[in-house]
Parts: structure tokens; sequence; C-alpha cells
């Protein structure tokens, strides 16, 4: 029986990558409403600064989720580039409440280490799910490439291309495997046992490991000095 590869492509895209955008929109409006709730601050910024890429992402579960709009922008040749465009709005986002965050641990408001605590997971959480979904788009030219007889080079060495005996002969990685990359490299801030190939990719796992760690070793810490 012949794999049909566009059909686990959609799946792929529907059933897992539009679920871990949910997972960060839910991640995110799950702080903003305690923020409201608990007149929580953020550098004197409002409690909806949480929510300032939720648009993005609910345009990123269009071509994700629905067929339609998919192959609307697959026919203009234009899928990945709205995909990573979208993906890099919530990535500086992202970024940009980090800074917000350093700046009020700078000005001594953040006093309580349950607030910070999860501040710091909701944003460390979005950058693991954010940068995942960017290494799956940006690998052998996204999703819908990879699957093509002869792909474009890949970005990343999975053990499973450097050792194909470990592995079916039609394996290919799926998002499952580029999440598994980004939380690794978020834990460690360096490569585990995927390797990247192009600078594209090193940049983007540098990028990756360094908001981690400021995410981990400084608002973290400060949290546990809180409760310490």
């Amino acid at each position: 029986m012949t794999r049909d590869l566009t059909r686990e492509e959609a799946f792929e895209s529907r059933w897992e990558a539009a679920p871990a955008v949910v997972s960060v929109i839910l991640l995110q409006a799950l702080l903003a409403f305690v923020s409201l709730s608990q007149h929580w601050k953020l550098a004197g910024l409002p409690w909806w600064v949480w929510l300032v890429s939720v648009g993005p992402e609910l345009l990123l579960l269009g071509p994700l989720a629905f067929d339609r709009p998919r192959h609307q922008l697959e026919q203009a040749g234009m899928r990945r580039l709205v995909g990573l465009t979208l993906l890099g709005f919530v990535n500086l986002s992202n970024l940009f409440v980090l800074v917000a965050l350093l700046v009020s641990l700078v000005h001594g408001d953040e006093k309580s280490g349950g607030q910070l605590l999860l501040k710091g997971a909701v944003v460390w959480g979005t950058n693991v799910i954010a940068f995942g979904l960017v290494f799956w788009a940006i690998d052998r030219g996204g999703p819908s490439k990879r699957i093509q007889p002869d792909p474009p080079f890949g970005d990343f060495l999975f053990p499973q291309m450097d050792n194909p005996k470990i592995a079916p002969p039609d394996w290919y990685p799926q998002l499952a495997d580029y999440i598994y990359v980004s939380f690794t490299n978020a834990i460690a801030f360096s490569p585990t046992d995927t390797m990247p190939l192009s600078r594209l990719a090193k940049w983007l796992m540098l990028a990756e490991s360094a908001i981690s760690a400021v995410t981990v070793l400084l608002v973290a810490a400060r949290a546990v000095n809180i409760f310490s």
C-alpha cells in the first residue's frame, strides 16, 4: 500500500501544528486574564499586552487548520512566506514581553514569586512552541516540499538521516520532531541529538537558546529567590 504523503502533510498541519498554535493562545490568554483579575502589571503595561500576538496566531490557524486557505496560499506560492511572517511576529512579540519583564525586574516591581514564575513559564513555553513551528516551516523548504521526491537540502540533520538503519526507509521529520529539537535546545542551550546544518538554522537555534537562557537564568532564578 502506497502512502498518501499529501494527506499526511495535511493531517500534520491540522492536527499537530494547529493545536500547537492553540496551546500558545491558551497560555497567553490564561496569563492575560489572571493579570486582569489580580491587577498584575508588566513594566507599567496593561494586562492585555500578553494578547498582542493572538491576532497573528489566529491568522496562522487559517492555513494550518483549513484546506481552502492552505490551498489558496499554496497556489499563490505564499504559504511558507505568510506562515514564517506570522511566526516571526509571534517571536518578536514574545521577545518584547520578555524585555518588559526584565525591565520590571530591574525596577523591583516583581515581588511575587508565583506571579513571576507564571510569566516566565508563558514566555518560555511560547518560545519553545514558536521556534519549533519555525524549524518545521523552514527545514527543506517546509512541510509541503519535504514530502516531494527531490526536496531541497536540509537545515537539520536528524539521527535517522545519519543512520538510515534505525528508521523506516520512508521516514521523514514531522512537527513532533521539531518541537523536541526546540524543547531540548531551550533546556540545554545547545543542540542535542539533531544538528543544525544551515546558517539560518544555527542563528535560529542561537536566538532560541538566548531567549531561553535569559528566561530561566534571570526570571526563574529571581522567582526562586523570592520564595526563599
